[in-house]
């Protein structure tokens, strides 16, 4: 070409281009035709500008659509990261036109691992995988660097600069051009991104801004994961401790509702701890006596249940209980199939259990049981799960305290309230015996001074009797009329008869002294062991018969219950007899009043005799069916010559006697119940060897 024409592409003053005329020949370009040429270039700039802004406008749309992606997996995402980390680096890698892109994050080995990646060849994917970055200036990579210096690093080729171009990393990654943009939080890189292109084509700093907006997403990404799971542990452990305490909440309503029901108790905690920590199966360990038992069960088959409930547990190491008993601690077993100490044979196979928990339950430094839990697999318990059965533990030596104190008060109030009773019973039999011994003495006296006139008048009586007879005998030697003889035989008749009747009357006043004199002296005899069902049959059987001699037509049932276990008894054999007869003949009285006065036929007299062995005392009865004793006479038959019988047929001295014998003499018993009508029952307490054997002594 010869004549050439340049005309520069101007936008805002500065040259974008050339448009360029050539002609072969010389011929200048005309003025007309440089202003035309002028004027295709304004437009040329024109349409190159467009071009531009058409192109920004693009990528910015397209960017902005792809950080929109990236928001929209963030939200969808709120408690899991690699979803956000596989969207950031597929997008990454396609908007950038990089044959791949990687994401790192920080572990707590202070290492970068692989997280999230695409375009990565095989090799070099498992190299990163089983080789964690460790940032330091000697790796030779780029994503080392930029999580040292915490900055991002863009470089055109890798291979360039002596830093990167040697080492495993550059050779297996095979990248030239190289981005690596850090994450920050609180000053601290928590990730890296990278993208990499395997020829010579750096990133533009358009490129470069779309990264490190990707790495700020990512940041709020983690974030936002980091806090679902702070409030997803922290809801867990509220839950936890909500659990705990209602758990506790019901433990300790059981031990309120039933604070010396210790089963019950026990048995609502065993099930709240197995449920609540998530096992299967627990048991407690209570003392009884000397020896340790499983008392309490919870989820374990019928078959380990009848297996272990009677097996005593021996504080050693072959049991989780029998261990926390010896150790005074808590015992955790992850496998019982891996314990060498552990060897309760038969237990494992009918338990099927692996993983133990075993917590003493502990009272002033002592164990006193074991709460125990299992599972099935081997799954060892948390720390929050150790510590609630330790809670549970505490609460389980609360229950069994409250009860030991509680037993321990029921005890010492039986014990105070039986010798409340037995001073107020000694009170009464020392009131009682102050006014028999009172009115023994004056008995006493009284009967001293009517026995010698009384026997006096008993001897001349019978000595006047025999005077009559000689009389008699001397009249019918005299010659008398016969009137005269007839009149003499009827007044000796009389005579005779009147001394009789004295000499009647003087014995049963006689009998009256002797027993006023026995009441006063409280008896005699000796003090033996004697067997109670033959003392009582044979005072049975003397009564009896002397009913019969005096009244052959006396006719009674007798019906005997003798508890053959009732065995000896020391006593004074003879006392105890006086007071049977005693009890048998008011009996027998009592049975023919009731027979004159109802029909005979329609009427059966019973009487009955039984024994029964209480221990340390023993229990005689004496029943009839007889008339029965009003209430009023009831209070008051025990008091010295109170009868209802007619005059002539008692002395009022019998049951005073009687009551004085037992009570006084063998610290023993003597009640009435009776039911006018139907039957009078009295009943016999004695002890076994609880009489005085002081009792001559005291007298003299």
């Amino acid at each position: 070409h010869r004549s050439v024409l340049s005309v520069p592409l101007l936008r805002q003053g500065e040259p974008i281009g050339v448009l360029t005329l050539l002609r072969k020949r010389v011929a200048a370009f005309s003025e007309r035709q440089v202003q035309l040429a002028e004027t295709f270039a304004d437009q040329a700039v024109i349409a190159i500008e467009n071009a531009r802004l058409f192109k920004e406008l693009h990528e910015s749309l397209e960017y902005q659509t792809a950080t929109s992606e990236v928001l929209g997996v963030i939200s969808r995402s709120p408690s899991e990261i690699q979803p956000v980390l596989d969207a950031i680096v597929d997008t990454a890698q396609r908007l950038c036109q990089s044959d791949r892109a990687q994401f790192y994050g920080l572990k707590s080995d202070g290492r970068y691992h692989l997280e999230a990646e695409v375009g990565t060849h095989p090799e070099f994917r498992k190299y990163l995988l089983n080789n964690p970055i460790l940032p330091t200036h000697t790796l030779g990579s780029t994503t080392a660097q930029a999580a040292l210096e915490g900055r991002t690093l863009n470089v055109a080729d890798v291979a360039a600069e002596e830093r990167y171009s040697h080492g495993d990393f550059h050779r297996m990654g095979r990248g030239r051009s190289a981005l690596a943009v850090p994450l920050k939080r609180k000053g601290q890189v928590i990730g890296v991104i990278t993208v990499a292109r395997d020829t010579v084509r750096p990133f533009i700093d358009r490129e470069v801004g779309l990264i490190e907006t990707f790495a700020s997403q990512a940041v709020i990404a983690i974030n936002n994961v980091n806090l679902f799971e702070e409030v997803q542990e922290r809801t867990t452990e509220l839950s936890e401790a909500l659990q705990l305490q209602t758990a506790t909440s019901e433990v300790l309503k059981a031990i309120s509702r039933s604070a010396f029901d210790l089963r019950s108790v026990l048995q609502t905690l065993v099930e709240s701890a197995a449920q609540i920590c998530d096992a299967e199966m627990a048991t407690i360990t209570r003392q009884f006596d000397d020896h340790f038992y499983r008392a309490e069960f919870y989820g374990f088959s019928p078959e380990y249940i009848d297996f272990a409930k009677n097996v005593p547990i021996e504080p050693d190491r072959k049991t989780v209980s029998g261990r926390a008993l010896a150790e005074g601690k808590l015992v955790h077993i992850a496998d019982v199939d891996a314990d060498l100490d552990y060897s309760w044979e038969g237990a494992r196979e009918l338990g099927a259990f692996r993983t133990l928990l075993g917590v003493p339950i502990m009272r002033e430094g002592e164990p006193i049981g074991v709460l125990a839990l299992a599972r099935s697999e081997v799954r060892p318990f948390t720390e929050n799960q150790i510590e609630l059965v330790s809670t549970f533990a505490d609460q389980a030596a609360i229950a069994i305290e409250n009860t030991r104190l509680f037993e321990q008060v029921q005890t010492r109030t039986r014990e105070l309230t039986k010798s409340l009773s037995e001073l107020r019973a000694a009170q009464d039999r020392l009131i009682q015996t102050e006014k028999l011994a009172s009115l023994g003495q004056l008995t006493a006296g009284i009967a001293h001074e009517i026995k010698n006139p009384l026997n006096f008048v008993n001897n001349f009586s019978s000595l006047s009797a025999e005077l009559v007879d000689e009389l008699r005998e001397t009249l019918n030697r005299m010659s008398l009329d016969a009137a005269t003889q007839v009149e003499v035989e009827e007044l000796a008749r009389m005579l005779k008869d009147n001394l009789g009747k004295v000499v009647q009357h003087g014995k049963r006043a006689d009998s009256i002294v002797k027993n006023m004199l026995l009441h006063s002296r409280q008896g005699a005899g000796d003090y033996r062991s004697v067997d109670i069902n033959t003392l009582v049959d044979e005072s049975l059987n003397l009564a009896y018969h002397g009913a019969r001699a005096e009244n052959r037509e006396f006719n009674i049932t007798l019906d005997k219950d003798f508890d053959p276990t009732t065995g000896m008894a020391h006593l004074f054999p003879q006392e105890i007899t006086r007071v049977l007869l005693n009890l048998i003949s008011n009996g027998f009285y009592a049975t023919r009043k009731r027979a004159i006065s109802e029909c005979e036929d329609a009427y059966e007299p019973i009487l009955s005799a039984a024994t029964r062995n209480l221990g340390d005392s023993v229990e005689i009865v004496i029943r009839d069916n007889g008339t029965g004793i009003p209430p009023d006479v009831v209070e008051k038959m025990f008091d010295p010559f109170f009868t209802t019988k007619p005059a002539g047929e008692g002395t009022g001295l019998g049951l005073s006697l009687s009551h004085d014998i037992i009570v006084n003499q063998h610290a023993g018993s003597i009640e009435v119940e009776s039911t006018p009508g139907q039957f009078s029952e009295f009943r016999i307490v004695l002890p076994r060897g609880a009489a005085s054997t002081t009792r001559s002594e005291a007298n003299i």
